[in-house]
């Protein structure tokens, strides 16, 4: 947040929803080997080339019926699992371009579930990626298989 800005912010938190907060096994666990160049190039706010390898799908069963988002490893900065996401709620009520769900980088992690085979994916904990507060951040962004249909009225909003 640029300094000029600080004194007047106020975080914004939807209600805390328990039926948004999953414990999810991959599918198509693996992602194969990383594709020529490190990974793919997720699209990004920035000039930055920031390298994710998918490592499955996750299954989401959100009412209405079951969605899936794609969970990556982040290959340089500092490594980790990271789950952007995009829904109904983007542009009016939270960051135009998604938010983030896990970003084990940055330490936010919830840690695996019952077993040591599902992760905790609770979009209560979603958050705004830097860039939301300061254009001089760039942040990776949700790719376009990882944009929901539906509203997730969970976590951070700016609205």
């Amino acid at each position: 947040m640029p300094a000029a800005g600080r004194a007047a912010f106020r975080a914004l938190h939807f209600p805390y929803d328990p039926a948004l907060r999953f414990e999810l096994g991959l599918e198509d666990a693996g992602g194969g080997a990383a594709p020529p160049g490190g990974g793919l190039a997720l699209p990004n706010s920035g000039d930055d080339d920031l390298r994710f390898r998918p490592l499955g799908r996750l299954v989401l069963p959100l009412p209405g019926g079951a969605r899936t988002l794609t969970l990556f490893w982040m290959e340089g900065y500092a490594g980790g699992l990271f789950l952007p996401f995009g829904d109904a709620t983007n542009g009016r009520e939270t960051y135009g371009a998604g938010r983030y769900v896990l970003d084990t980088a940055k330490g936010a992690d919830l840690g695996v579930g019952r077993d040591d085979a599902s992760v905790v994916v609770d979009f209560n904990f979603a958050y705004q990626p830097s860039c939301a507060f300061d254009p001089r951040w760039a942040c990776p962004l949700a790719p376009p298989g990882n944009r929901l249909d539906v509203a997730i009225r969970a976590g951070e909003r700016i609205a």
